[in-house]
């Protein structure tokens, strides 16, 4: 994880791509929605977007679609949806779970990063249709105990936290990082983290999260809980509830 330059024309914000992008299922408009065995209906037309007069096009006609998406465990019905919605739009503004952040849309700065059938992904990139038949997991249904919890505990110990906005990503892409590498080292961690931008840290502390948190598995009956404690096990789910409310909405 390094300073990354402000963008310049023509120049994106990530100058990179990192070993993350190996991990994550990008489903860009354009490609193919399951239908297959999907549960998808299509409604009558819907009506033009804009007042009359607005010249955008290829937008007289358009079929609302109905489905259900899996999301932290909740069957959840979508109606009036459109095919071409990502996932971070049908998630924070037809389901409103808005613990997933909306930042850039281009999947780069890794704040909506939710788990979709257990991989890692940007909910920007993916198109909601094509989650139809999937686990969609996020920050708020990792749970206020186990590893999550322990990982955000460690973010609050460490002071990692801070405005809040990418820490649900962050969370999640560690959670997804530890569940696949325990013992990951130093370069796996930043390469694992340098799609998720934190603005506020300087990543340090993000970092130092992190270890503390595999110090903890490694110790004696320990809990991966910050210091390696079970005392601190009783707090957190208080200090998870505390990390998920300075994420706000």
């Amino acid at each position: 994880l390094g300073v990354r330059p402000s963008p310049g024309p023509g120049r994106s914000a990530v100058s990179h791509q990192s070993s993350r992008d190996k991990h994550r299922k990008r489903s860009l408009p354009g490609s193919t929605v399951r239908r297959e065995g999907s549960a998808i209906s299509a409604g009558p037309a819907g009506p033009v977007d804009g007042a009359e007069g607005d010249d955008t096009e290829g937008d007289d006609d358009w079929e609302p679609l109905q489905y259900h998406l899996n999301v932290d465990g909740t069957r959840r019905v979508v109606s009036g949806a459109r095919l071409e919605e990502s996932l971070l739009t049908v998630l924070r503004e037809r389901l409103g779970v808005t613990s997933v952040k909306d930042a850039c849309e281009q999947g780069r700065c890794g704040a909506c990063s939710v788990l979709l059938d257990d991989r890692l992904v940007t909910a920007c990139t993916v198109l909601a249709a094509d989650a139809v038949d999937a686990r969609v997991l996020t920050v708020a249904g990792l749970g206020a105990s186990g590893p999550a919890a322990r990982i955000q505990a460690a973010f609050l110990a460490h002071g990692a936290v801070q405005c809040g906005f990418c820490t649900p990503g962050l969370v999640v892409a560690v959670t997804d990082l530890l569940g696949r590498r325990p013992a990951a080292g130093e370069q796996e961690i930043r390469e694992a983290l340098a799609g998720n931008i934190c603005r506020c840290t300087g990543y340090g502390r993000i970092l130092a999260a992190v270890r503390d948190v595999q110090a903890g598995r490694r110790a004696p009956g320990g809990s991966g809980a910050p210091g390696g404690s079970e005392a601190n096990e009783a707090s957190e789910a208080n200090e998870a509830n505390r990390a998920n409310g300075a994420a706000g909405a």
